[in-house]
């Protein structure tokens, strides 16, 4: 499966400023608006989780994911005082799971840690200027889609490629021994 690309992240982006409006708009009639925040951040957050899941080139590990970012999820509701800081940690939470599904090392990680709050800025700002919640969203979501251009498999010039190596070949065999191994249980 091809990486993920801008125009999909916008789309993407899109789906999630609507659906994350209207589900709030219908949430805020019945409950108190900080609650109904929260759960549209859950929901959001759970439904961008799948597709990156979905869109990663790696099956191994996908239910421990899914299991742990529930446990995270429960975790910040109970213990995170403020609508911001709850929303960051999300964030922080998607930013681990796009570094290890899709970049490789940490500078990648680093980098796409830095996009994550550069996104939380560019949602916060657009709610403060314009206090629309679904050009909050659709920010949000559009500087996320950026990750596409956080490199992946870049290697320094000078240093044999992990292919030249015989204990990279070797680590990635067993690596697809388990995998397959993982996947007929």
């Amino acid at each position: 499966m091809n990486r993920p690309t801008v125009l999909e992240g916008a789309l993407v982006a899109l789906i999630g400023a609507v659906s994350g409006t209207l589900a709030f708009a219908a949430l805020v009639w019945a409950l108190p608006a900080g609650t109904a925040v929260r759960l549209v951040t859950a929901a959001l957050g759970i439904a961008y989780l799948i597709y990156l899941l979905g869109r990663s080139r790696d099956h191994v590990g996908r239910l421990a994911v899914l299991a742990l970012w529930v446990l995270t999820a429960v975790a910040l509701w109970i213990l995170t005082p403020s609508v911001p800081l709850y929303l960051a940690g999300h964030l922080g939470v998607l930013s681990l799971v796009r570094s290890l599904y899709f970049q490789q090392g940490p500078l990648g990680a680093l980098a796409d840690l830095g996009l994550t709050a550069l996104s939380l800025m560019a949602g916060a700002g657009a709610f403060l200027h314009t206090g629309s919640l679904f050009l909050a969203i659709w920010s949000l979501f559009l500087v996320q889609a950026m990750f596409v251009f956080v490199p992946d498999r870049a290697s320094p010039k000078g240093v044999a490629s992990r292919d030249d190596d015989r204990f990279g070949r070797a680590h990635r065999a067993a690596e697809e021994a388990v995998r397959k191994l993982s996947a007929s249980l």
